[in-house]
């Protein structure tokens, strides 16, 4: 069973979903940004220290990249961009959870240009989000950040709750 509530029905809209000042703009991506997102997407990718031979496979980023225009997937971008270029990319997605009944939003990626940073970019991105997630009914997004990354931290700290947990992972 796909889950599709109407928030997932939408995809490439171009219209600025937050215009946070005359030159900055959230919105969907369009194919046409490939180009320029990548370079984002590495930038994110080697901060977590996925780069060289521990680079992403490159079929995985291509096969995100597709995920955000493939109207069968729970998976969504949006970009920041201020005159003409992309400054930021985030990426979340929606599933189902054992302590609610509505579907809660994952925030995965979230990264802004280093030139551009300290500008409000990561913020506009995490509102945007926040601004999808309310016109979808839903009521919660999260996410998560290494804890060695002071800058972020601060950021989230003033949008949102810590709760505390630690995140575990195994590879099976």
């Amino acid at each position: 069973m796909v889950l599709r509530p109407a928030v997932l029905e939408r995809r490439t809209a171009l219209t600025p979903l937050v215009p946070m000042t005359a030159d900055l703009v959230v919105r969907p991506p369009v194919p046409a940004d490939r180009a320029a997102w990548q370079p984002l997407w590495d930038g994110y990718n080697a901060f977590y220290g996925r780069e060289g031979p521990t680079a992403l496979d490159p079929r995985i980023t291509e096969t995100t990249w597709q995920r955000f225009f493939d109207p069968a997937e729970p998976v969504f971008a949006l970009v920041a961009e201020r005159g003409g270029a992309l400054t930021g990319l985030v990426h979340y997605l929606y599933h189902r959870s054992t302590t609610r009944i509505e579907l809660t939003c994952y925030l995965q990626d979230l990264y802004t240009a280093p030139a551009a940073r300290g500008q409000g970019i990561g913020r506009a991105l995490i509102e945007a989000v926040c601004a999808q997630v309310r016109q979808a009914g839903l009521h919660r997004v999260y996410w998560q950040t290494h804890h060695t990354n002071a800058a972020g931290r601060r950021l989230y700290d003033s949008v949102a709750k810590h709760h505390g947990f630690i995140v575990y992972a195994r590879e099976v």
